[in-house]
């Protein structure tokens, strides 16, 4: 006898049909990775734009070249005749600028400037104001719009009309055409307007010379005759400069309309100054203490740069012949030459190097024209081969002070200063004696208030001193 079983499978529940499908599709993605993705790629074609662009790359294979489409398209130029038409209508307006020549006249200057207008050239001939321009001093700032030759207006700044203005003010003429009614008509008109200042840093390295070094830095001279000034009881110019010193300085230029001053050296005060000379630095900040009237220079610790005398009765000057042994000119034998010759133009300017009492102003044997100066601690100046006087015997006379000017009288080959230090009756080196000389202290008072401002301009000094340190001339900057 047989017996038989009947089996009863259970239908699946849609969940675990679903989670038998997804494994399946694992597995198969598995064994088959290429396959799926082109599935999946083929299902996105179709779908989605934005995956073009994504999807084939992962498809195709890897060249190291990055896909070119060129893509060619015709693009429409715009009408531009007429466009260029009105620009031909238009004047054509041009800017000129320039400084005035003590050679120029009216139509030179125009020419210059790009100008041929006859009726501007007539106004600086005839108006009292504009004719001014081409009058006094040279280096006068020129600035001019010109339209197709014929002049529209015309700026010139120059020196202030006064002559005890002419470090705080400056002369503005401006000149515009007007031309109602078709006739050509002028506006004119003269201001004298204050100056503003500026502070600029530099710095320089010697290669040959204090001011060969300036002029590379763009230093304007008169800042370099004041560095001179500043450090020359500290450095004999004449022979202790070396190759490789160094220098930084923060000055003030003035500055017109906020432009460069070009009639005059543009340039105000020494406000701070280092020099490195054979690896020794020096420093001094200009310091007015409170309630003074004067100022005067002092290093980073407060101690003055000013002493009871001058290095040298000349702002700044060439040597002819030291305080040493020489071959006399004259009287063509060697001996002592016991002062210092400066040679110079005929007319500059003679200082005294200190504060004293006039014991003789006149002409004395081969010293021509001659001043002495009497000082304290039974000492003496002379300063001899003048070509005029212009003190007069028992004045007293401050630290500076003009006495007179270089000339040749006596016995003088040529145009210098003879200058002589005696201490006692017996000549000395003037430098010795400008180095030991006493020197101006601060008060306590106006010490910490020197000490509270010299960090910020230490600091501006340290980052000019690291430009000369990398081997850069660097021209004034404003700061």
């Amino acid at each position: 006898m047989t017996s038989s079983k009947q089996i009863k499978t259970a239908t699946p529940s849609p969940l675990t049909a679903l989670l038998h499908r997804a494994q399946t599709l694992q597995a198969a993605a598995h064994r088959h990775p290429r396959r799926v993705s082109a599935a999946v790629l083929a299902l996105l074609a179709g779908s989605a734009v934005t995956a073009f662009g994504v999807a084939p790359l992962t498809a195709l294979p890897d060249t190291g070249q990055p896909a070119v489409v060129e893509v060619v398209e015709a693009v429409q130029a715009p009408a531009l005749a007429a466009e260029l038409g009105r620009l031909d209508a238009e004047p054509l307006a041009l800017y000129r600028s320039d400084v005035t020549r003590s050679s120029d006249t009216a139509d030179s200057l125009l020419r210059r400037l790009g100008v041929d207008d006859a009726d501007a050239a007539r106004l600086l001939r005839e108006d009292a104001v504009a004719a001014g321009v081409l009058q006094g001093r040279a280096g006068k700032a020129i600035k001019a719009i010109v339209d197709n030759g014929r002049l529209r207006e015309l700026v010139v700044r120059g020196p202030a009309a006064h002559a005890e203005q002419a470090d705080t003010h400056f002369t503005r003429v401006t000149i515009q055409r007007a031309a109602p009614g078709g006739q050509t008509q002028w506006d004119v008109r003269s201001e004298q307007l204050p100056l503003s200042r500026a502070q600029q840093l530099a710095s320089g390295t010697i290669r040959s010379s204090l001011f060969a070094a300036a002029d590379d830095a763009r230093v304007p001279d008169a800042v370099t005759n004041q560095l001179a000034e500043i450090f020359g009881s500290d450095i004999d110019f004449r022979r202790e400069l070396r190759k490789g010193d160094a220098f930084s300085v923060l000055y003030e230029a003035l500055l017109a309309d906020g432009e460069a001053v070009t009639w005059t050296s543009g340039t105000g005060r020494v406000l701070a100054a280092r020099f490195i000379n054979k690896g020794e630095t020096h420093d001094a900040v200009w310091f007015q203490q409170p309630g003074s009237s004067k100022g005067a220079y002092f290093d980073l610790n407060g101690r003055s740069k000013t002493r009871a005398f001058l290095a040298s009765p000349l702002a700044f000057s060439r040597v002819t012949s030291g305080f040493a042994m020489r071959f006399h000119p004259i009287h063509k034998t060697w001996r002592a030459h016991l002062g210092v010759d400066f040679g110079a133009p005929t007319g500059t300017a003679v200082r005294s190097v200190g504060e004293g009492v006039v014991n003789f102003a006149g002409v004395q044997n081969g010293y021509g024209n001659v001043v002495q100066v009497q000082h304290a601690g039974d000492r003496q100046t002379v300063y001899a081969h003048l070509s005029r006087i212009d003190v007069r015997k028992g004045q007293r006379i401050d630290q500076g002070q003009l006495i007179g000017a270089v000339g040749a009288t006596g016995w003088a080959t040529g145009p210098h200063l003879h200058f002589e230090f005696k201490v006692k009756g017996q000549q000395v080196d003037p430098m010795v004696v400008a180095r030991a000389s006493e020197a101006l202290q601060l008060s306590p008072q106006a010490l910490a208030s020197f000490r509270s401002q010299v960090g910020a301009i230490a600091a501006r000094l340290d980052m000019a001193s690291e430009w000369a340190a990398a081997g850069t001339q660097s021209g004034p900057r404003f700061e």
